[in-house]
């Protein structure tokens, strides 16, 4: 029974890293270009994802990129009493330059460089593999603010996230800075065992996919990356294989109370029905089932 520690120890491995490093910098080079029509606003360019948290597999490589604007932002105030909420009103005012403008001028950037191998999909800019270059998502993105208090610009206090738009319109804020701080933070704390969990749970997934146990769709990396991080420290650090470990973090989710995990950036409930941006109780289920069985046909 179980999953051979061979087998598991290749699973843990890192995917690619020196093609996906290269992609990257090509693409934030471009990104970054002096005389593109966005290069006199702020903005940041930085990754996220799999390759960006370092938890990417042979099978799952893209490179994940975003651009955010920061001459502009989006808000939630639901956390302010009413006279710190018209201060803020008072305070900014609306941007000329909008999240609208500064996707249509990226991707003109990125059309006028890589041509067809750029498209505009549903959340993000993609760019075809070519070459030594990976398959990558370019999330174009404005600033997004959760507000805790505001007396004043420069005396405020908000959780920093992005926000974009897909092609049905429908708002998505996410905290892709607090998702790598959280995991990097996590890998730590449990003797780096958590990374390399992460990757073989990837694997395994793949592998259930092949071998017709579960649907293609039905557990993204992102969510597995924030099923592990609600994982406590203990079952990691007392492993002593990756055997133990896999054995240890599977047991304990199969009998844990799922309904208050977190997402790893600690923005959201990971289990969730009615948002964009977590996922479905019934498919965590099942994707938990499907891995104990594995485990004990193994």
């Amino acid at each position: 029974m179980g999953i051979s520690n061979q087998q598991l120890e290749i699973w843990a491995h890192q995917g690619s890293i020196t093609q996906s490093s290269d992609t990257y910098s090509a693409i934030k080079y471009t990104l970054k270009a002096d005389n593109n029509p966005y290069a006199d606003k702020s903005y940041d360019v930085f990754l996220q994802g799999s390759y960006g948290n370092d938890t990417n597999i042979y099978a799952e490589s893209d490179v994940d990129v975003v651009i955010r604007l920061n001459d502009c932002f989006q808000h939630d105030l639901d956390t302010l009493a009413k006279e710190q909420q018209d201060a803020f009103h008072a305070a900014y005012s609306n941007a000329i330059y909008t999240g609208a403008d500064f996707k249509n001028d990226v991707f003109s950037v990125l059309d006028a460089k890589y041509g067809q191998d750029a498209k505009i999909g549903d959340k993000a800019i993609k760019i075809e593999a070519n070459g030594n270059r990976r398959k990558s998502d370019v999330i174009v993105a404005i600033q997004f603010r959760r507000y805790y208090k505001f007396l004043a610009i420069n005396n405020e206090t908000y959780d920093l996230g992005i926000a974009f738009v897909n092609k049905a319109g429908q708002r998505i804020v996410n905290y892709p800075k607090q998702h790598l701080d959280n995991c990097t933070k996590k890998h730590q704390n449990t003797q780096k065992w958590f990374k390399p969990m992460v990757r073989i749970f990837k694997n395994l997934r793949n592998k259930m996919i092949n071998e017709k146990m579960i649907p293609d769709d039905l557990a993204p990396s992102y969510y597995l990356e924030g099923l592990l991080y609600n994982v406590l420290d203990d079952q990691f650090t007392r492993s002593t294989s990756y055997e133990t470990c896999f054995f240890n973090c599977i047991n304990w989710l199969h009998a844990a109370d799922r309904s208050k995990f977190v997402c790893a950036n600690e923005q959201y409930y990971l289990l969730r029905e009615g948002s964009l941006v977590t996922w479905r109780a019934e498919k965590c289920d099942q994707f938990i089932t499907a891995a104990v069985k594995f485990w004990n046909q193994g």
